[in-house]
């Protein structure tokens, strides 16, 4: 559903624009409302709301007698905010997931299927030069049958 990567940068009152593309994706498939937290990675996770539904009855399913489930569960949740963009197109993020994506002005926007990845600019190249000449190792080992 959404794929690419684009840069973009926060304007002054903190938002940033949804690339073009993840726009039509959005008209065509009816989404009028976003959920955004805190991803793994360090970078922040945008979800269609009948997605974030589907995620979150897994997420809620999980043992809340594990410590790390409620763990997950309160980071995971408390970090989560109903995002309607407006009719431009722009999201605000909100502080505190800004800082825990480290974002300050630039932005690379990565769709991965059925979610949003925002990630700080220079958070996102150190991730992909880090990753990249592993992606066949790893794509062996994630498509193992």
């Amino acid at each position: 559903m959404f794929y690419g990567e684009y840069e973009h940068t926060i304007d002054r009152k903190g938002r940033i624009i949804l690339p073009a593309k993840f726009r039509e994706v959005a008209k065509q498939n009816f989404i009028e409302r976003f959920f955004i937290t805190r991803g793994l990675d360090n970078c922040l996770f945008l979800f269609p709301e009948d997605e974030w539904k589907s995620q979150e009855q897994k997420f809620k399913n999980l043992s809340f007698t594990k410590q790390q489930a409620r763990t997950f569960n309160r980071l995971y949740f408390s970090g989560a905010q109903e995002i309607i963009p407006d009719k431009q197109g722009r999201i605000l993020i909100p502080n505190y997931l800004k800082e825990f994506a480290q974002i300050k002005k630039e932005v690379v926007i990565v769709g991965v299927s059925n979610r949003i990845e925002i990630w700080a600019k220079d958070k996102w190249y150190e991730f992909y030069n880090n990753w990249r000449k592993s992606f066949e190792e790893i794509s062996e080992k994630v498509m193992e049958i």
